[in-house]
């Protein structure tokens, strides 16, 4: 489900613009194992091993993860092709990105 004029991927595209994103299976990967990412991004049509990988990589880095939109949002988002995979570099994006998700959690429940 969408949120509301989807503020989470404006937060992306604004993170994306201020340099503090990583896309791509690697650079992710990359940054997750560095400690950087402050919080993780899969796309919903990414491939089964791709989300296993991720939610078990978040897991033991302790990184939040949260599976949301397409290959093509995301990639859209970010002012490039699809993307499957994002990290979010920055505290203050990844903390008000956690808030519109878990809002958006409530409002399901």
């Amino acid at each position: 489900m969408r949120l509301k004029r989807d503020k989470v991927l404006s937060l992306v595209g604004l993170a994306t613009r201020a340099g503090k994103t990583a896309s791509g299976e690697f650079m992710t990967e990359r940054e997750i194992k560095s400690g950087r990412a402050a919080l993780v991004i899969v796309a919903e049509d990414s491939s089964d091993n791709t989300r296993k990988k991720f939610l078990n990589m978040c897991e033991f880095y302790e990184v939040p993860i949260y599976i949301y939109a397409d290959k093509d949002t995301l990639g859209h988002a970010m002012g490039k092709e699809f993307r499957a995979s994002l990290a979010i570099l920055d505290e203050g994006f990844a903390t008000e990105c956690m808030k519109l998700f878990k809002k958006n959690e409530e409002t399901i429940a």
